[in-house]
């Protein structure tokens, strides 16, 4: 079996003739049938009986007056930020439509839970092919954080939700310890390290998200970083790219940048404002990248024919949040072609 995140309810959609997703009603029951939207015990009978309507019918209207019936007003609340969710999604063609439209517009009151939902989602439809597991590991930096660590030469990344809870049951291992507890000795390994570009082994595990990736320089994890960007670049913005791992900026004179989370672009601003960034500071990128559009005809004047760099950083606390939407708003298009 070669089927990947299965979790994500990639299979309870249907594609359009690009390959972009389509929820359907089983999708919506999937995001119903989660613990944040299952009524709990003390639920009182209306709320019981909108959850059965909504799995019943996923798309049905609403009413004020069925939201205001609960009894908890919290629960009440809970249930339209759900529903308006929803019916921002249904108002767009594809996922990757919806992606965009949430991204370009407001976010606000959007729960970060259902945004990392629908990035998996666009996510798996990218890489629908893909038969490196480097790839995919790495494509998992775009919607779930991670927590980094430098251990024997390597630069290793290991879901942050995965170490936490392994942190709670004290089943750490040496990794797991470098990566939650600066300077800790290391016991024995618990936490993989991908290993092999089997697709079917890392299929096997992939909804765990228990395996850690090197993406040191020249170790496969680094350029497959790369390729899953390329996917999904070219799969939610119709933009064809090369893009290769870099171990420091070369030209002094660049003309532009993305940083892909919140400390790589604090840190690239300032180093093309010309401050002085403190060593330190500079060693919290972990990853560099040169961006090359296959087609330079869509590209701001003020950077065609230049490489456009993308960096990524962890943060103090050695945790990393991929920003995908970054490239959504930074990449250097005269005019980004909407996924529909």
């Amino acid at each position: 079996m070669t089927d990947f995140w299965i979790a994500s309810g990639h299979h309870l959609c249907d594609r359009d003739a690009a390959g972009r997703l389509l929820p359907t009603p089983d999708l919506w029951r999937a995001f119903l049938a989660r613990p944040e939207l299952r009524p709990p015990p003390e639920a009182c009978n209306a709320e019981r009986a909108l959850h059965a309507s909504l799995l019943r019918d996923p798309l049905r209207a609403v009413s004020g007056a069925s939201l205001a019936a609960l009894a908890d007003p919290d629960a009440a609340e809970n249930w339209q930020v759900f529903l308006r969710f929803r019916d921002r999604v249904a108002a767009q063609p594809t996922l990757e439509a919806a992606w965009i439209d949430f991204f370009r517009g407001d976010v606000r009151g959007v729960p970060p839970l259902f945004l990392q939902m629908l990035t998996q989602l666009v996510c798996r439809a990218a890489l629908d092919g893909v038969t490196d597991a480097y790839v995919l590991r790495a494509a998992e930096c775009l919607f779930r954080p991670q927590r980094a660590a430098i251990h024997q030469g390597a630069l290793l990344l290991a879901d942050e939700e995965t170490v936490d809870l392994r942190a709670r049951d004290g089943d750490l291992g040496a990794l797991g310890q470098l990566l939650t507890e600066a300077g800790a000795a290391p016991r024995a390994v618990e936490l993989d390290v991908l290993a092999s570009p089997d697709v079917a082994a890392y299929a096997a595990r992939a909804d765990a998200h228990d395996l850690a990736l090197d993406i040191a320089q020249n170790r496969p994890g680094q350029h497959a970083l790369a390729r899953a960007l390329e996917r999904f670049i070219e799969h939610v913005l119709g933009e064809r790219t090369a893009i290769r791992p870099a171990a420091v900026i070369e030209d002094p004179d660049w003309s532009w940048h993305v940083g892909l989370d919140t400390e790589a672009t604090a840190i690239a601003n300032d180093l093309w404002h010309g401050k002085d960034v403190a060593q330190a500071r500079l060693a919290r990128i972990v990853w560099l990248g040169v961006l090359d559009f296959a087609e330079a005809s869509r590209v701001l004047p003020r950077a065609a024919g230049r490489p456009v760099y993308l960096a990524l950083a962890m943060d103090t606390a050695q945790r990393l949040r991929l920003k995908p939407q970054n490239l959504l708003a930074g990449l250097p298009l005269l005019a980004a072609e909407a996924a529909s």
